[in-house]
């Protein structure tokens, strides 16, 4: 079986960290699209070459998406999981650019609030590793 469709029983922990990060996405997708536009264009770095509310927009739908889906897939939880990492991992180059060009957006209106927050997308991608069940618990001799 692949890694995707291994069927591996998520535990207490993993189920109310991917309950956790589906709330917060949804919830963050859904300001993407109506009060924080603002905001969002704001962290967009200058050297992304496509307009910026398209970028919000399509970011909030994505965001929106996988939220839901580590809401309401848990079946699916590996997969998911793993996309939310990606998502996370793709997204972390604004974070550096509103670091380095000192944009305050969110509350983040200091260098060192925005170095902080640097160190925390790492955390965040854990966290969707470990609510899709990675790495992988390792059986004992009793559940061989």
């Amino acid at each position: 079986m692949g890694l995707l469709t291994r069927k591996v029983s998520a535990t207490l922990p993993q189920n109310l960290t991917r309950i956790a990060l589906g709330a917060f996405m949804t919830g963050a997708g859904l300001l993407h699209l109506t009060v924080a536009r603002e905001e969002f264009r704001a962290q967009l770095p200058s050297w992304v070459p496509v307009d910026e509310d398209l970028v919000v927009l399509g970011s909030g739908v994505a965001e929106m998406g996988l939220g839901l889906a580590m809401l309401a897939l848990p079946r699916h939880r590996r997969l998911t999981g793993i996309a939310l990492a990606a998502f996370y991992v793709a997204i972390f180059p604004g974070n550096v650019a509103q670091y380095v060009d000192g944009v305050s957006a969110f509350g983040l209106d200091t260098d060192t609030k925005r170095l902080v927050r640097l160190f925390f997308q790492p955390v965040l991608i854990g966290a969707a590793l470990y609510a899709a069940g990675l790495p992988e618990r390792r059986r004992s001799a009793d559940e061989s």
